[in-house]
């Protein structure tokens, strides 16, 4: 078996479409990747500015925690699916739609979000570094909601197909 040519070559490519690679590089510089990573940094943002207020004595602060922190680690979820390309994996699920339907729910909790928190504000508050704390999460939700709305936007694209091709999206292995 050693000595015939293509004994080699068959064992590495019979390796690889079976087992994805441990990391996807790729995935960290696409408009997904890059986005998920920004709905991340944001969404942790919101959730601990709101956790180092006074939140639990209103209930509109528990809403827009509730919010952060539900997208937050559902978004950690999809991100870590991707970038370890646990999506090829799990087939059948059809990730395209699943993300599109995800960022659009997103989008419209992080909407009520926004308008809770930024409604909840007020300057007359006891606590000086409360209110510094929850206009900021303020501004940060409302940016948050941005990125989710845009993602939703990119997630649609690529459940229909939109931005390819037929001759790209084509299999060419025909082995």
């Amino acid at each position: 078996m050693a000595g015939l040519p293509g004994a080699g070559a068959t064992r590495a490519r019979s390796a690889s479409p079976g087992t994805p690679s441990a990391l996807d590089g790729t995935f960290l510089c696409s408009p997904l990747g890059g986005l998920m990573g920004t709905q991340a940094v944001l969404g942790l943002l919101v959730w601990s500015l709101i956790a180092a207020t006074t939140y639990h004595l209103h209930a509109a602060y528990g809403w827009v925690m509730f919010v952060a922190l539900f997208c937050w680690i559902l978004t950690l979820l999809f991100f870590m699916t991707y970038l370890l390309q646990l999506q090829l994996k799990f087939y059948v699920i059809p990730w395209p739609l699943v993300l599109m339907i995800y960022n659009a729910v997103a989008t419209v909790l992080y909407i009520t979000a926004f308008v809770t928190c930024a409604a909840a504000v007020q300057p007359t508050s006891w606590r000086q570094w409360d209110y510094n704390r929850r206009a900021a999460a303020s501004f940060f939700a409302c940016v948050t909601m941005i990125i989710y709305g845009v993602s939703t936007f990119f997630s649609f694209r690529a459940w229909k197909g939109l931005g390819s091709n037929a001759a790209t999206s084509q299999v060419t292995d025909h082995a």
